[in-house]
């Protein structure tokens, strides 16, 4: 049966709804949600995420896959509190953010290792509980592709085969060695979203044209991050651009009949942890960007195919290949 995995249990594919596909509840590098600087309590953080994500589903959002890895933030009892209050599907991720951001235990840790954990996270359950991930997380690491982050790619491409899950990256820096080191595993690029391409940092819409061609997903997804909304108390982080740049930029690659390639989302957190951001919401793909999008003439049918039909295809597990479950279960510990 096809099914996509949530913190609340499995769910069909016409559950899904209105998907965004990279979001946070909360995010911080390890550490940082201890930190007394920034520490609030529980319920103040709770009354804020609550109030976002019942917008979202005001606005029509059924579902958020929530890309926060391993060690960063993810709280999966937290997470299952927000979805039932709310009503908002949550997907929770295996994988990291990317290698610098790993905890130090994992970074000298096996190919086969990271696969298992992985595997294990997917198929049994993340962090003691029977909660299973339904998608895996990877990422570029500050300065390009690292030594670990080519481990856990492959380690990525591995458990996504083995058990029919999605991947999705944070940054399109070196987009083409990400996609050389998935396709060196044998994982069908079509499982894969690039993330971040349209950050103002490393923008590049000739990039973005190949990663199309070679059949991955382009990951329009830090919407709302605009240079605009900058204030000398609180400047802009520095992947912002211009919201009227960011939107040119998309709008170039549905006009040259790409839009079944993408996705759309905002990379907003619900409550950063650790770290002061520019006010912003996943709400407002619905309350700024389909307005600006539509204004500029992309219309109705397009909404739904980046909201609800490609979130769909990439969610929905695929039949997993035999002799890579078995080969990721009999992976062992190395080191």
């Amino acid at each position: 049966m096809s099914k996509i995995n949530t913190v609340l249990g499995p769910i069909s594919p016409e559950q899904l709804g209105v998907t965004a596909m990279h979001e946070h509840i909360g995010f911080g590098l390890p550490g940082c949600d201890l930190d007394p600087q920034w520490w609030t309590p529980r319920h103040q953080m709770l009354e804020v995420t609550i109030e976002k994500l019942s917008r979202f589903r005001e606005h029509g959002g059924q579902t958020m896959v929530d890309c926060t890895g391993i060690g960063t933030g993810r709280d999966i009892p937290y997470w299952q509190v927000i979805s039932r209050a709310t009503g908002v599907n949550i997907v929770a991720c295996t994988g990291f953010v990317a290698g610098d951001s790993a905890l130090p235990y994992f970074r000298n840790k096996s190919i086969e290792y990271l696969a298992d954990l992985f595997y294990h996270e997917i198929t049994v359950g993340v962090e003691g509980t029977n909660v299973k991930a339904g998608a895996v997380k990877v990422g570029v690491s500050r300065g390009g592709l690292s030594e670990l982050d080519e481990r856990i790619y492959r380690a990525a491409a591995r458990a996504a085969r083995a058990t029919g899950v999605p991947i999705l990256t944070h940054l399109s820096v070196e987009a083409d060695r990400q996609m050389d080191l998935f396709e060196m595993e044998g994982l069908s690029l079509d499982r894969v979203v690039i993330g971040h391409s349209d950050m103002g940092m490393g923008a590049d819409i000739e990039r973005d044209y190949r990663i199309a061609e070679r059949g991955a997903y382009v990951g329009y997804d830090t919407v709302g991050y605009d240079t605009e909304k900058g204030t000398p108390e609180q400047p802009a982080p520095y992947w912002s651009r211009p919201r009227e740049e960011r939107l040119d930029h998309v709008m170039t690659f549905f006009e040259k009949g790409y839009e079944k390639r993408a996705i759309i989302s905002a990379d907003a957190n619900c409550w950063p942890l650790g770290w002061k951001s520019v006010n912003h919401s996943v709400n407002e793909l619905f309350e700024v960007f389909i307005p600006d999008l539509k204004e500029h003439g992309l219309d109705d049918r397009i909404i739904e195919l980046l909201l609800v039909e490609t979130p769909a295809k990439l969610l929905t597990m695929q039949d997993p290949q035999p002799n890579l479950v078995k080969a990721a279960k009999q992976a062992v510990t190395q080191g």
